[in-house]
């Protein structure tokens, strides 16, 4: 057995270090090279701005720990100082770079597009930092000069900080306005690299980075069937872990758990336009298994207790790759706020084929969306997390090509998924485009949107259903393909509250922006009876005839309930708290960084309960015939809450214990 060795590095070490602690490398990259299985690399405080690829992969007992010696004070960033401004007009400087400092890629003539980009301007990969927070990017210098903020910024106050770049000859031109701002005396950076931490091979795997801030690079548009970038991750590996960091400053994304690159389905639409993008996911799930997509060889990752904001695509992406992973105490927000990018791939996480994923305890605000679970979140569970104030600020209209805002989305899954015992707190709590979703003791104050809704469209006047896969219980291995038929949702204990005004009365359940909180729009689905009965009929069942039923909404399940403020109620619920005489008030109260939530609402449950929820109350998801349950297949018995604390013998309706739980710091 390999000796445990230990690798130092220190930018301020000698010019020729070895790694020893007298001689300290002075790059994380050097270490990187060399570095193998059960080895640490420890790295003391300091700027690295460099790209660091780790060579040799890890193992399950002997990972390759990587380790900022203080926290966060390693700093690995993809930019550059940009020094040697010189005055243009008015408030607008400029400078000149020689893009050999670029190497072979060069942010500043790459474009952020591809398969799922919607925005009608295409922008650059690169960005300008100015006291760490990135320049918005103006289309003309014209509009640089200006400097005019655009109407679609989240924070109009930032966006009137612009740069414009083009190329003259072997040079990038820039020109920057910083209202008024001497960038000679401020903290000005150029992302140059296209990532920060992440190997360039697949199969790296078992790798820990620990403490380390991670920062500012060039990163591209990650879609779902391509090659997902990131500042950080293990591309397309297995046993990862992720903790302590803080990650900012992506041009897309911050965290990369995505898919590998396979050049026969790689941006297939933006490059040959002939598949249906629907297909081209389809192939992709297939093609990934032929390449190694199976749970003995990739996901099973770890990030935990990272601090993730201000990318412009997703805090936490990933495309398959990010299986029977955990994604724990994180704190994600300002995510996708600029809306100079838009397009159908922008969360603060989102995942495709979140297969036994585990997104827990973790506090996620001011993202265009919370958590965005696209096809096969079979086996995810959404638990104890704080989300709030992911949508536009008010009087901000949503940008081109720009998604609209929910706390989760579920999409065209067929379950099972679990989201339970979280704080939802937007205006759009639960986007379930999908069916086998479990809500579970969770407290909503926004509403249902795209029920029975936002998956087919009618093509040369034909209806086209978005067929989905399905899996083997707890493995990757497809199971079979089917369109989403909605319904075979459960909705139990939860507390919903109108606490937004309805703008637009027009909006159905149908819309994404719907704003009516409550259950009425389950009325649309039958109970387990209605549906059971045609296929339970006296004598042989007709194949053909139960045509109707095969193709029909599939039952939901709603029960245990408390509803306030005018919140609407589902007409098969007959276990509920419904209570159109009180005010109840709902106040996210934040002081010195920590959360409070300051309401009534737990008075006036009085001594409303409903019974414990076990996995075999909450049954089978209807096609994957898979139970809510945990990924080793073991039963979830919901008798604790937000906190952790145990609910008793009974619970009420919400996420948590008794009203004195509920007055604990979030």
């Amino acid at each position: 057995m390999q000796k445990k060795r230990t690798y130092y590095v220190d930018i301020n070490g000698p010019r020729e270090g070895d790694g020893s602690k007298e001689r300290p490398f002075k790059h994380i990259g050097d270490a990187a090279k060399i570095a193998e299985a059960g080895d640490d690399v420890l790295v003391a405080p300091g700027i690295y701005r460099e790209y660091v690829c780790p060579k040799n992969a890890g193992t399950k007992d002997a990972p390759i720990c990587y380790r900022s010696e203080v926290p966060l004070g390693a700093v690995i960033t993809g930019a550059e100082e940009l020094k040697g401004w010189k005055k243009y007009k008015g408030n607008v400087w400029t400078v000149r770079v020689d893009n050999a400092v670029f190497g072979s890629y060069n942010p500043y003539t790459t474009l952020v597009c591809g398969d799922w980009y919607f925005s009608p301007i295409l922008r650059h990969t690169g960005s300008i930092f100015l006291n760490d927070l990135a320049m918005y990017e103006a289309v003309s210098l014209e509009e640089c000069i200006k400097a005019k903020a655009d109407p679609f910024a989240w924070h109009p106050e930032e966006a009137v900080y612009q740069w414009y770049s083009e190329q003259d000859g072997s040079e990038t031109v820039f020109y920057a306005n910083f209202q008024g701002l001497d960038p000679n005396k401020e903290k000005v950076e150029l992302s140059v690299r296209r990532n920060v931490f992440m190997p360039d091979k697949n199969f790296v795997n078992y790798i820990s980075v620990s403490g380390f801030t991670v920062c500012k690079a060039a990163t591209t548009w990650a879609p779902p069937a391509a090659y997902q970038d990131g500042m950080i991750g293990p591309h397309w590996a297995k046993g990862w872990i992720i903790e302590d960091c803080e990650i900012y400053g992506s041009r897309c994304c911050g965290i990369s758990l995505g898919k590998y690159l396979d050049p026969e389905n790689d941006m297939y639409f933006t490059k040959r336009h002939v598949k249906s993008p629907t297909q081209m996911e389809r192939d992709a799930v297939c093609r990934g298994q032929y390449h190694g997509w199976t749970k003995e060889r990739v996901g099973s990752h770890i990030i935990r207790r990272c601090h993730v904001h201000h990318c412009e695509q997703t805090g936490i992406v990933g495309r398959m790759g990010g299986v029977f992973s955990t994604i724990e105490d994180c704190h994600i927000h300002h995510i996708c706020n600029s809306s100079q990018l838009g397009g159908a791939e922008t969360a603060g996480i989102k995942l495709h084929a979140a297969i036994d994923v585990t997104i827990r305890r973790n506090h996620i605000h001011d993202c265009i969306m919370g958590v965005w679970l696209d096809w096969e979140a079979q086996g995810a569970r959404v638990s104890q997390n704080l989300m709030h104030d992911n949508q536009r600020p008010d009087g901000i209209k949503g940008g081109p090509g720009c998604m609209f805002n929910t706390d989760v989305f579920i999409e065209v899954g067929h379950g099972p998924t679990l989201i339970d015992n979280n704080l939802l707190l937007s205006k759009v709590s639960v986007t379930i485009p999908s069916e086998g979703i479990a809500c579970v003791n969770n407290l909503i104050l926004g509403s249902f949107s795209l029920i029975n809704s936002g998956v087919d469209s009618v093509v040369n006047g034909q209806r086209e259903p978005r067929y989905t896969p399905y899996h083997i219980r707890h493995r990757t291995e497809v199971a079979g393909f089917m369109t989403i038929l909605h319904g075979d949702d459960r909705i139990y204990n939860n507390i919903f509250i109108q606490k937004y005004k309805v703008e637009d009365k027009k909006k159905t359940p149908a819309d994404a922006d719907y704003t009516v909180v409550g259950t009425k729009a389950f009325d649309i689905f039958p109970t387990y009876e209605e549906w059971f009965a045609p296929f339970a009929p006296e004598g042989m069942p007709d194949m053909g005839a139960l045509a109707s039923a095969h193709f029909g909404h599939l039952p939901v399940w709603v029960e245990g309930n408390a509803y306030f403020n005018g919140a609407d109620v589902c007409k098969h619920e007959k276990k509920k708290l419904v209570n159109k005489k009180d005010k109840v008030s709902v106040e996210l109260v934040e002081k010195n960084g920590k959360y409070t939530l300051k309401t009534n609402v737990f008075t006036l449950l009085k001594d409303f309960k409903n019974g414990i929820l076990t996995s075999d109350a909450l049954g089978l998801a209807f096609e994957p015939e898979q139970r809510f349950e945990n990924p080793d297949g073991s039963d979830i018995r919901f008798d604790t809450d937000y906190f952790g604390n145990h609910r008793g013998l009974e619970a009420i309706p919400g996420p948590f214990a008794d009203e004195k739980s509920a007055k604990g710091v979030l």
